[in-house]
């Protein structure tokens, strides 16, 4: 018997729902989850049809980090170049976190109950975080002997700042939602997991409602401005604009303003 995948997609006009589907471990990653996401997240950035992506989980909980069992596997010594297998290993799991920064598309999580470790390092690599009021995080490596590497310890000071990374990666502890929301690293606490996901198709619809080619400029411009710096982004975006502002949208844009009535746009 086929297992089910471990990731399902489904496609709603312009929002594509993302949704880790192991519920029965608490949706926890292992290798043919990270295979999937990185496929399923280039197919969506190369489908024409799709403008906004949010990401959640099956079942109770959104994500309770890696499996045990296939960590326990990595730091096993099963031959003379184990830490060479290990670090590229390493380097593979931070693509399947990367890929989420770099799709072209906004990617919403919707965050319910427990996002632990692995789960938090997911979370800090889309772009809007919103969670329901029972949520709980923690960057738990620190309490299991090893340094959190797919993502968080580069991308939470961006979010939150250096000194609440610090304590959160430091300790260990968690964090709750409420406590996540307070420190501006969801911005939205919602009181159930249902009106958790309708916010998020909420958010979802207001972005897919712009222009296509606005919304990825604006995640690429941040993007590149977090790489590169403030002096280099403002260049950055001139050019950006300079390509983008005599496209069909931007006309259709004007038109609608001037004719009163809501933009249709094609991305184009």
């Amino acid at each position: 018997m086929n297992k089910p995948n471990p990731i399902k997609l489904e496609k709603h006009g312009p929002i594509a729902w993302v949704i880790l589907n192991r519920p029965e471990k608490r949706n926890a990653l292992n290798f043919q989850v990270l295979e999937q996401m990185v496929a399923t997240f280039h197919q969506l950035d190369q489908d024409p049809e799709i403008r906004v992506i949010i990401l959640r989980g099956e079942g109770k909980c959104f994500c309770a980090g890696m499996e045990l069992g296939d960590l326990a596997a990595l730091i096993e010594k099963k031959s003379a170049d184990h830490r060479e297998r290990l670090r590229r290993t390493i380097l593979y799991g931070q693509t399947a976190t990367n890929i989420l920064e770099l799709c072209n598309k906004p990617v919403i999580l919707a965050a319910h109950s427990y996002c632990i470790g692995g789960g938090v390092d997911i979370a800090c690599a889309c772009d809007v975080r919103v969670a329901s009021k029972d949520a709980v995080f923690s960057v738990r490596e620190t309490k299991l002997a090893f340094t959190a590497d797919l993502g968080t310890l580069q991308r939470m000071p961006r979010i939150v700042g250096e000194s609440w990374t610090r304590e959160l990666c430091l300790t260990g502890r968690d964090f709750s939602g409420v406590e996540a929301y307070r420190i501006g690293f969801v911005t939205h606490l919602l009181d159930d997991q249902e009106a958790l996901f309708q916010k998020a198709q909420e958010l979802a619809q207001e972005m897919a409602d712009n222009s296509p080619l606005a919304v990825q400029g604006v995640k690429d411009t941040l993007r590149f401005t977090s790489d590169h710096g403030t002096a280099a982004g403002l260049k950055y975006v001139a050019q950006k604009n300079a390509a983008m502002l005599i496209c069909d949208d931007g006309i259709e844009a004007l038109t609608a303003a001037i004719e009163k009535r809501k933009p249709v746009f094609k991305g184009r």
